[in-house]
C-alpha cells in the first residue's frame, strides 16, 4: 500500500510499474483531472491541506479499503498546490484476485477522496476566486458504503 500527498505531477505508467504483484487478476485505476467549471472560466485550482492530517486520513481510508476487500495492492496519490485545467489531480489504483473487489475498493476510495478527504479547493477564475462547496451528490455517493 502506498499513499502520497504531493505537489509534483505523477506519471500513470511509472506509478503502475510493478503494481499489483503475483496472483492479481484485476487492476483498476482511476485518474482525476482538473476540469473547467460550469461557467467555462476556470484559470486554475488551488488545493490546500494540512500535511500530517491529510496523510493520516488518506492512509486510514486506504487501510479500511484493505480491511474491507481482498486487495493485493493499493495506491492513492493526491496533489496539492496550484493546478491548471487538464492537469492530473489524483489517482487511485487497486489490485485484487477478482475484479469485484478491485472495482468496489476503487470506487470507495474515490468517493472518500471526493467528499471527505481533508483538502480545500479554491477555483481561480477570470472574475475572482471562490472556495468549492461540498456537493450533495458526492455525500450521497459516500453514503452507499
Amino acid at each position: 500500500m502506498r499513499v502520497r500527498v504531493q505537489d509534483a505531477p505523477f506519471d500513470l505508467a511509472t506509478e503502475m510499474q510493478g503494481f499489483g504483484g503475483d496472483g492479481m487478476g484485476a487492476i483498476v485505476t482511476f485518474t482525476g483531472v482538473v476540469r473547467d467549471n460550469d461557467r467555462g472560466d476556470l484559470v486554475a485550482m488551488d488545493i490546500e491541506h494540512y500535511p500530517g492530517m491529510t496523510q493520516s486520513a488518506l492512509t486510514g481510508i486506504a487501510t479500511q479499503a484493505c480491511d474491507r476487500w481482498s486487495l493485493g495492492d493499493v495506491l492513492v496519490i493526491h496533489r496539492h498546490g496550484r493546478l491548471l485545467p487538464g492537469e492530473q489531480i489524483m489517482m487511485v489504483a487497486t489490485a485484487s484476485r477478482h475484479r469485484k473487489d478491485a472495482f468496489e475498493a476503487a470506487e470507495f476510495l474515490m468517493d472518500y477522496l471526493k467528499s471527505r478527504a481533508p483538502f480545500w479547493k479554491k477555483e481561480i477564475t477570470r472574475g475572482g476566486a471562490d472556495w468549492v462547496a461540498a456537493r450533495d451528490e458526492d455525500e450521497d455517493a459516500l453514503g452507499r458504503w
